[in-house]
């Protein structure tokens, strides 16, 4: 049977290129870049031309870039880094993280531990019925003793693209440092650190056709954080243990070649992705689509159907060979609806019709069609079974 994917914003396979470039240190490349022998600095300079290859991809300073082991560590040590250092000099009283109610479960797990440990308080602002962040909320959230907010770039679900340079901006203004979930925006929006008011952004490789258990944070100069992880002196002293040195390489060939390919990507999913909505819509009645459907990234589909269940409309499309997901793949044991959803007013009932299609690479017009013909299909017997 043809399987088509249509899960990119879960993972993405490793590209080629990718591979063949992690090969040698796999194999004969072997060394610890701690090491002083000839070996050790082999990989010690593999190390650091893929940390110039990722600063450059982004417009920041190589010394910036700190490799981690993906989107949940760098958020992690970007909060949990930053809350610990404040609440140090805070003399030990609990000081203020501004949030959102749609981050991703990293951001939100993490603020969660934080706020049970009694480090801080926590300001978890609202969106609008169509998933955006309010402004105002989150100006009026701020308080004197605010150190962080953490607001994600673009929505894993909806696809939504936040307004992250006003969030930043609002951030400078009042002196407190922003953090930002960029896990969907490599290979499909633009970033330019040099000119965007962020001080930590996170992201991770298997998004973007690198290699999972890789990632990268950014860390604006001057900005100290109490490791996650303790050890050695690796990674700037802000992240001990030997490092990754394949899946760092990986993560700096994907970063290139996502970037490389952006534009032309992003014109043709996006027009697979309207082609889909739309002839979904025409065809297939009780279809709602969610988030903007003028500012979202290029690839994101979060559609419901009205009288079928999520769980059921996945299993039944995995029998007919497509794989589509209801929404974040670490939520994938989740009974409760898209917690995105629920946030932006949709009916518990609607809601539990969601899926979300992402597209990448490998789509092709034939999987649309493919796509096309089976979905309809599918959604019909199971709104006749029930």
């Amino acid at each position: 049977m043809r399987r088509i994917y249509l899960d990119y914003n879960a993972t993405t396979p490793v590209d080629p290129v990718v591979r063949e470039a992690m090969a040698p240190f796999l194999g004969e490349n072997f060394g610890n870049p701690s090491s002083l022998h000839e070996e050790g600095r082999r990989a010690r300079k593999a190390l650091e031309e893929a940390r110039e290859a990722v600063s450059g991809s982004l417009g920041c300073d190589a010394n910036e870039i700190v490799f981690t082991s993906g989107g949940t560590e760098g958020a992690n040590l970007a909060i949990k880094g930053v809350v610990e250092r404040a609440f140090r000099a805070n003399s030990g009283r609990p000081v203020h993280v501004v949030t959102s109610v749609v981050e991703h479960q990293a951001v939100l797990k993490t603020v969660e531990c934080l706020e049970i440990s009694g480090m801080v308080e926590v300001a978890r602002i609202g969106v609008d019925r169509a998933g955006e962040i309010d402004l105002q909320e989150l100006q009026s959230s701020i308080r004197p003793n605010t150190v962080l907010i953490s607001l994600m770039f673009v929505n894993n679900e909806t696809g939504n693209i936040h307004p992250v340079e006003a969030v930043g901006r609002i951030a400078r203004d009042r002196g407190i440092l922003f953090h930002t979930d960029a896990v969907q925006v490599v290979g499909r929006l633009p970033i330019d650190l040099h000119k965007l008011p962020v001080d930590l952004l996170s992201l991770s490789a298997h998004k973007f056709y690198g290699p999972k258990g890789v990632g990268a944070l950014y860390v604006r100069k001057g900005i100290a954080l109490v490791p996650l992880i303790h050890g050695g002196a690796q990674e700037m002293e802000k992240r001990g243990g030997t490092e990754n040195l394949p899946g760092i390489v990986g993560i700096a060939v994907a970063i290139m070649k996502a970037k490389k390919d952006m534009d032309h990507e992003a014109e043709r999913l996006g027009r697979l992705r309207d082609r889909l909505q739309n002839q979904l819509v025409t065809g297939v009645p009780g279809t709602k689509i969610y988030g903007y459907l003028d500012h979202r990234v290029c690839n994101t589909l979060k559609v419901s159907f009205d009288g079928i269940t999520s769980e059921a409309i996945l299993i039944d499309l995995d029998r007919e060979g497509i794989a589509v997901s209801s929404g974040s793949a670490c939520a994938s044991g989740a009974v409760e609806p898209s917690h995105v959803l629920k946030a932006m007013g949709v009916p518990l009932d609607v809601a539990k019709g969601a899926v979300r299609f992402s597209l990448g690479r490998g789509t092709t017009e034939g999987d649309i069609d493919c796509a096309l013909e089976i979905v309809p299909k599918v959604v019909e017997s199971l709104r006749s079974s029930s």
